[in-house]
């Protein structure tokens, strides 16, 4: 099992190997496997690739997101400038139709709203918005469509775990409420409870994930 110290080298590590970060400017501790992430970056998409980078580290628990987003004089633009640029992203995607979402910009942070078919197409729309200039935070309140029956979800959800090469299916247990799920259960890893969480993301039918799965460090003993 990792020390805390062997985790926060690696999640510094990894800040160095993405491209388009700055190391230097992000703090990492670690408290029994919970890493904060503080300090400042000057673009929202920045914020979300150094998360990224910690979630990918073996031994990670939980993390907190205290990086706050500061743009540069360049980088400033008005709400009414990024809900443009916004809705203009939207509309060249082609797997989002942007006449079903609606965009609010507030002091830059962009919330979205309406109703699609799929989950990546919620994650699409969220992913086309992250890049742009002039945007401090994201509120992604689209939802997606009921279409099945609770059985047949949960048969989807299960075979889709089973087929997961990173995913131990017998250490999982599933729960439909309406169109929320509830995971409860053991994972080896952060990776395997976010891959388990994207697994049921793509079950259509799906607006809610509460991932309760927890992530068991302990060694294996034969």
């Amino acid at each position: 099992m990792k020390t805390d110290l062997q985790i926060k080298n690696d999640v510094m590590e990894e800040l160095k190997w993405e491209p388009i970060l700055n190391a230097s400017q992000i703090g990492v501790s670690v408290k029994d496997g919970v890493v904060t992430l503080s300090g400042t970056v000057d673009s929202y998409s920045k914020k979300i690739a150094a998360e990224r980078s910690a979630k990918k580290i073996d031994g990670v628990k939980a993390i907190a997101e205290d990086v706050e987003v500061v743009l540069p004089g360049s980088g400033k633009r008005n709400d009414t400038d990024i809900a443009d640029a916004v809705i203009n992203a939207l509309k060249w995607h082609s797997a989002v139709r942007e006449h079903k979402i609606s965009v609010k910009v507030e002091s830059g942070i962009v919330t979205l709203e309406g109703e699609v078919d799929w989950e990546f197409q919620k994650n699409s729309a969220k992913m086309m918005v992250e890049n742009l200039i002039g945007v401090t935070g994201i509120i992604n309140n689209i939802k997606i469509k009921q279409k099945a029956n609770i059985n047949d979800i949960k048969k989807k959800i299960t075979a889709a775990f089973y087929r997961s090469a990173t995913i131990d299916a017998e250490g999982i247990e599933i729960e439909i409420t309406g169109s929320k799920a509830i995971l409860k259960g053991n994972v080896r890893s952060w990776a395997e409870k976010e891959d388990a969480e994207n697994a049921v993301w793509s079950a259509l039918g799906i607006d809610r994930v509460d991932n309760r799965l927890e992530i068991s460090t302990d060694e294996l003993v034969f």
